[in-house]
């Protein structure tokens, strides 16, 4: 998969240091997976979450950062809309959030 909006990623851990090698872990595995249905990434997150729109939402470092894609699976892209704290997820609708 090709991974967009890493900046987004870069931004978050350069405000939160404790997320970078989680993010890092998250990015690395998604760079070499080949995801192509929702099942492919159930099978390896139990805990992300399908949502409509191609959206999935991700739990990262046991929880306490949300990270929010859309995945075009043709095209094998994740476009990062949205990585926060548990909190700021809360603030956010899964379904129309995009980076600021």
């Amino acid at each position: 998969m090709r991974v967009i909006a890493v900046a987004t990623l870069r931004a978050f851990w350069r405000r939160h240091p404790d997320a970078e090698q989680p993010l890092k872990a998250w990015f690395d595995e998604a760079t070499k997976a080949t995801w192509t249905q929702p099942a492919d990434i159930k099978a390896h997150y139990r805990s992300a979450s399908i949502l409509k729109n191609r959206r999935v939402v991700f739990n990262i470092k046991g929880n306490e950062i949300r990270l929010i894609v859309a995945i075009a699976y043709r095209l094998q892209i994740v476009y990062v809309k949205f990585v926060g704290t548990h909190a700021a997820y809360d603030a956010v609708d899964v379904h129309t959030v995009e980076p600021d």
